[in-house]
């Protein structure tokens, strides 16, 4: 059975379409309302939604990605109701999902079962914020990956052996840092985006998104010019926080996401 993520960038290169790719942190503010924001955000026409697991040590993540998992813990989210958020999505969309985690929790569920679990719920693939792809070799508990593409973090710091190593091992698509740091929308993208794609792309044919800091629609244009795929995660989690309590807050979200859509895809 295909990948929903290799079948949405092979539909994308056809056309030669950047893919966008949305993140929102699961069950912010509430389960309910993150159901409605990730559908909100599919219908917009992002193509791939990355879906943040809820953990209480974020350590890669800014303050804005850090409160919304703070939310998402207080309103009762847990992987389990992660898993049951992703079945719900899946009775009416077929967007590939990317479940954006450290490896704490799903150690802790068991690496093989959530696997296989989060296969079963409908989720495309994983990617593991903390944990050293040259740890994986040593751990044979680690190795059980079926049914989920995992994808590769390269930063811009990577020294060449490094990213060749990374590229090489890549499934589904690569998220290339723009700039160094945590998460967050404070800073703009790096200049140095072209360069970066261009340096991945010689060892690997994998899709390469680039994200870190992209919050407006000229920011998304140029990087999707430069890259397969672009992906916003702070300026969409800033609009969940700032409309949490609005009853359209799926929609406004949505309308917030459009425009960058639509610049990345060269509307």
């Amino acid at each position: 059975m295909s990948n929903r993520i290799d079948t949405t960038f092979q539909k994308l290169a056809e056309t030669n379409t950047p893919a966008f790719v949305a993140y929102v942190a699961a069950g912010d503010p509430n389960l309910e309302k993150s159901l409605e924001i990730i559908k909100g955000l599919a219908d917009a026409g992002s193509d791939v939604i990355e879906l943040g697991v809820p953990f209480s040590d974020p350590l890669a993540d800014g303050v804005v990605n850090q409160l919304a998992a703070e939310r998402a813990l207080k309103a009762g989210t847990t992987l389990l109701k992660v898993l049951q958020l992703i079945r719900d999505f899946r009775k009416t969309h077929e967007t590939p999902i990317v479940l954006f985690t450290y490896l704490n929790p799903i150690y802790t569920y068991g690496y093989e079962k959530f696997h296989a679990d989060a296969a079963a719920a409908g989720a495309d693939g994983v990617l593991l914020l903390d944990l050293p792809p040259d740890e994986v070799p040593f751990n044979s508990e680690l190795a059980a990956r079926e049914g989920l593409k995992h994808i590769t973090l390269i930063a811009p710091t990577s020294p060449e052996e490094r990213i060749e190593s990374l590229a090489k091992q890549s499934e589904g698509f690569i998220y290339a840092l723009s700039r160094t740091g945590v998460t967050g929308a404070q800073a703009a993208p790096s200049d140095a985006i072209g360069a970066t794609v261009e340096k991945i792309k010689q060892y690997t044919d994998t899709p390469v998104c680039i994200g870190f800091g992209i919050n407006t629609p000229e920011q998304a244009k140029m990087v999707g010019e430069l890259s397969d795929g672009v992906v916003v995660g702070s300026a969409i989690v800033n609009q969940v926080a700032e409309n949490a309590d609005c009853p359209d807050v799926a929609a406004k979200v949505a309308a917030f996401a459009t425009p960058l859509i639509q610049a990345a895809k060269n509307q």
